[in-house]
């Protein structure tokens, strides 16, 4: 019998971001969207840096390999390899490109003599007035190094001969990192940090400059708060997130070339004894060529205008509709606009006398928050569960959960154990003393913004008993309690929840399709997660495997199972999608003997989502919209996926 083999989850994640690295490396997807590639690489690996090395240093030395190296080396060689790559598709693929459109983007180049004036006035015009510099050996008393922050480290000799080094800030913070500059009908790209060095002279005039090297630090991101605490969670977050770019250095990130003794001494200097010391290449924070400045729309993806595809006719709403049929919208493919009115509409609604939501990401300028505070103003009950340790979001969570408390909306959080990554909302009306309810449930956040750019589902639906446990749901959050005990015990025939019942509802689900496979029925398993890792899960599709059951997996990110292993995974296939979207919505489909079972929702099969998270998935019923997503999701296993995707739905729209 085939041993049971897992893959490391975090080497796996590596592969996916090689995988976005590796876009960037193709001559069919538009230059500038390359670039863009390019970037996402670059901030992907930067978190990585900040949540999972820290994770990776400390078992380090307590878990080792077979061959005795642990996985923080493993990761380390592993993103060395990358970054070679990520130069040589620079070097030997991105920059000639451009230049092919006369567009000279200056890396790892010196300034060429055409813009030497522009760049003289841009420094003492602009940059200038951010500039300071520390020299490491005397004025370090107060100095600390800031997280992700951009410097150039300057070895200078005095008339003496005598050495020192200095730090120079790069102000990205203050000014755009790429300036574009043109000379006779050409175009030069320059970095902010080479206009610096270019002028350097200026700043040390007594002294010769032997060497500029650009530096970044990284710092652990991770917010450790204690269960017992009996201040108000917003307070101790609000104190950590003051200090969380003043986390222990977990990578110090060099430009080659540094010699060995001012290396040391810079490392003594700025306490970085225990950071990963990574040579990387001439230049850092490459998620800033988000906003490479290059215009014309053949450097960008073709426009796919969002589809407008709930009709509502004029003497109509979209409650009214949603009360005779469920709606299915699929971001960013199809507008949003259904998602924003149907909170427009519960604000408003006479009839709508309590709404309750779910919010993990919220969107800078966030119009479902602004629905829910003028619901509150006119008078309805609004509950809003606010997910305050949404990694990275926790200040802008924090920032709407007090002006909603200050417009009247009842703000409820998540422990310190258990965040709800659930994406729900429920609007009761009451007519003639009769109730109704209307529910939201999606894969995705209640974020205007992100879902211009990542795929999800989004199911409007009047299913009373659905959305009567989705009130169940609601009440037990609303508890000071968050962790299920016996008294809360919710009896669940339509929504899976993880603590409750999500578990052992796909393990059953998973077995039906192996008793299906043994006694010769209709059988098989397709299933599109962002992140595949949670064992138990695993191994039930390595035994369906094995029974025969064809088990097709979209997994965006971290893939834990082995696919093709003989005796093992014969049957079972993964798919990767990196395309012009983030795939971000998570869809299990059962054959059920030919009576097709589709649940969609916001859990991930990762320990965390299994085990201490809320997470509800939801039924598919309709069979249009089932039809729909077996359509999405067919499309999905095949080549060019995202605009077969795009050119069905409109099809589908205009019939």
């Amino acid at each position: 019998m085939a041993e049971t083999v897992f893959f490391n989850r975090d080497l796996s994640w590596l592969g996916f971001n090689e995988r976005v690295l590796l876009e960037a490396a193709k001559d069919t997807v538009p230059i500038l969207e390359r670039i863009k590639f390019l970037s996402i690489y670059s901030s992907n690996l930067d978190e990585f840096y900040r949540v999972r090395m820290p994770v990776l240093m400390a078992v380090d030395e307590h878990r080792q390999n077979a061959d005795g190296q642990g996985n923080y080396e493993l990761a380390k060689a592993e993103i060395n390899r990358q970054q070679r790559k990520f130069g040589a598709i620079v070097a030997e693929q991105i920059l000639p490109e451009l230049a092919n459109h006369d567009i000279h983007w200056i890396y790892n180049k010196f300034i060429p003599n055409q813009i030497t004036d522009q760049v003289v006035n841009l420094f003492f015009n602009e940059v200038l007035a951010y500039i300071y510099s520390i020299c490491i050996d005397k004025d370090l008393t107060d100095f600390f190094a800031e997280n992700n922050k951009l410097y150039q480290l300057v070895i200078l000799k005095d008339a003496l001969g005598e050495e020192r080094l200095e730090l120079i800030n790069v102000p990205t913070d203050s000014l755009q990192r790429l300036y574009s500059l043109q000379d006779d009908g050409h175009t030069y790209v320059v970095f902010l940090e080479d206009i610096i060095k270019y002028n350097l002279s200026y700043l040390f005039p007594n002294d010769t400059i032997q060497g500029v090297y650009n530096l970044k630090i990284t710092r652990d991101a991770e917010l450790k708060i204690d269960n017992t605490t009996e201040e108000d969670i917003t307070t101790v977050l609000e104190r950590q997130l003051e200090t969380r770019d003043f986390g222990f250095a977990t990578r110090f990130l060099i430009e080659p070339g540094i010699p060995l003794r001012s290396l040391y001494r810079l490392i003594y200097a700025l306490k970085l004894g225990n950071a990963s010391v990574v040579e990387g290449g001439g230049y850092h924070n490459l998620k800033d060529l988000n906003s490479f400045p290059l215009n014309g729309a053949s450097f960008s993806y073709p426009k796919w205008p969002s589809i407008h595809s709930v009709p509502i006719p004029g003497n109509e709403t979209l409650f009214s509709l949603i009360l005779k049929e469920d709606v299915l919208v699929n971001v960013p493919y199809q507008s949003y606009d259904p998602i924003l009115r149907f909170f427009n509409e519960a604000a408003n609604d006479v009839f709508v006398d309590e709404i309750y939501t779910t919010l993990y990401r919220v969107a800078n300028n966030s119009r479902i928050v602004s629905a829910l505070m003028t619901a509150a103003r006119n008078g309805k009950k609004v509950v809003a569960l606010v997910e305050l340790k949404a990694r990275f979001d926790e200040a802008n969570n924090i920032k709407w959960a007090k002006q909603m408390k200050a417009a009247g909306v009842k703000i409820i959080y998540s422990s310190v154990d258990l965040k709800v990554h659930a994406k729900v909302a429920l609007a009761k009306r009451v007519i003639s003393e009769k109730e109704e309810f209307l529910g939201l449930l999606a894969t995705g956040n209640l974020n205007e913004s992100t879902a211009k750019f990542y795929t999800d589902q989004i199911l409007l639906t009047s299913h009373k008993p659905m959305l009567k446990e989705l009130q169940s749901i609601f009440g037990f959050l609303s508890k000071s309690k968050k962790a299920p005990g016996s008294e809360d015990q919710i009896d669940f025939k339509h929504l899976l929840v993880a603590q409750f019942n999500l578990q052992q509802k796909f393990l059953n689900l998973i077995q039906r399709e192996i008793d299906n496979a043994k006694a010769g029925l209709v059988n098989g398993i397709t299933i599109k997660l962002n992140n595949l890792e949670e064992k138990i899960l695993i191994s039930k599709l390595y035994e369906a495997s094995k029974a025969g059951v064809k088990v097709q997996l979209i997994v965006r990110g971290i893939c834990c199972l082995v696919p093709g292993k003989a005796g093992l995974s014969d049957n079972i296939t993964v798919t990767r999608i990196v395309d012009r979207y983030l795939e971000h919505g998570r869809i299990f489909i059962f054959e059920n003997n030919g009576n097709k079972e589709i649940f969609m929702g916001s859990a991930d099969w990762m320990n965390r989502n299994i085990y201490s998270r809320i997470e509800v998935c939801f039924p598919l019923y309709d069979t249009k919209l089932k039809d729909i997503i077996m359509k999405i999701v067919n499309l999905q296993l095949q080549d060019n996926a995202q605009e077969s995707i795009y050119k069905f739905l409109k099809d589908i729209n205009t019939i």
